[in-house]
């Protein structure tokens, strides 16, 4: 038998739907943990920091520690815009996460 090679389950003649593709936009939008403030990821790191704070503390919903929510959601941004992400909205991130362990009084790491 001639080896056939077979198109990987996502290309074979589907194409996701919109909201499927989104689906990461629709969360950070309607998250049940966190209401985030317009626009708080494209903010410097300080001010993003300080706003993902006041939510996470604000938040009856959260699951976790206002600390612990408020990283999850700047991980979540991060790891959803993956390689569109620029260098510099990266570093921004990185800072604003050594900002927020700043904030809530835990040890920054190196």
């Amino acid at each position: 038998m001639a080896s056939e090679t077979k198109k990987p389950k996502a290309t074979r003649g589907r194409t996701p739907s919109a909201s499927r593709r989104r689906w990461s936009s629709e969360v950070t939008r309607t998250s049940h943990a966190l209401e985030l403030e317009e626009g708080v990821f494209t903010r410097e790191p300080a001010a993003m920091a300080r706003s993902l704070k006041r939510s996470a503390e604000r938040s009856k919903r959260r699951k976790a520690s206002a600390f612990q929510s408020a990283m999850s959601m700047l991980n979540f941004y991060q790891n959803r815009a993956g390689r569109n992400l620029p260098a510099a909205r990266k570093r921004a991130i990185r800072r604003a996460r050594d900002e927020l362990r700043r904030l809530f009084g835990k040890p920054v790491r190196s």
